[in-house]
């Protein structure tokens, strides 16, 4: 079993643990226990081809977004991301560049009018928190808390 694939397994019986269950307020009986769900199990009935006017649309009514991607992500690379993120045409407040961690470089940023922020996180995969935690910790903390990344 992979790490991956452990740390999947051993969310079962923390989602399922009494003291995690009363900590989240699920009522004692309220619900059966918890199931990883896959990808196949979703119930899915509408297939959307693109989210671009969506998300154009959210962004034109102020409402802030932060996009990232795991620069090691082999699933979606970052530069699909990184290609929708453009298409939107939205003008560059702040032009492409590194942001830091620890005097480190912990990915790239740029960002766009209509509060949009696009990142990249480094050596992050698909899941880019699963696999760089920290890093994705302080983009939202900063984000989420108005500063620059």
């Amino acid at each position: 079993m992979g790490c991956q694939t452990y740390g999947n397994y051993l969310s079962y019986f923390w989602a399922n643990n009494n003291i995690t269950r009363k900590a989240l307020g699920i009522k004692k009986g309220s619900k059966d226990e918890w199931v990883r769900c896959h990808e196949r199990d979703l119930p899915y009935s509408l297939e959307i081809k693109s989210t671009i006017k969506y998300h154009h649309n959210m962004t034109l009514k102020g409402y802030r977004a932060l996009v990232y991607s795991g620069d090691h992500d082999a699933i979606i690379p970052f530069l699909g991301t990184q290609s929708w993120v453009r298409s939107l045409n939205f003008p560059i407040v702040d032009e492409w560049r590194a942001w830091h961690l620890d005097g480190q470089s912990a990915g790239f940023t740029i960002t766009y009018t209509n509060n949009l922020t696009f990142a990249t996180v480094k050596n992050g995969g698909h899941t880019a928190p699963e696999f760089e935690p920290e890093r994705c910790l302080a983009m939202f903390a900063r984000w989420v808390s108005h500063e620059s990344l």
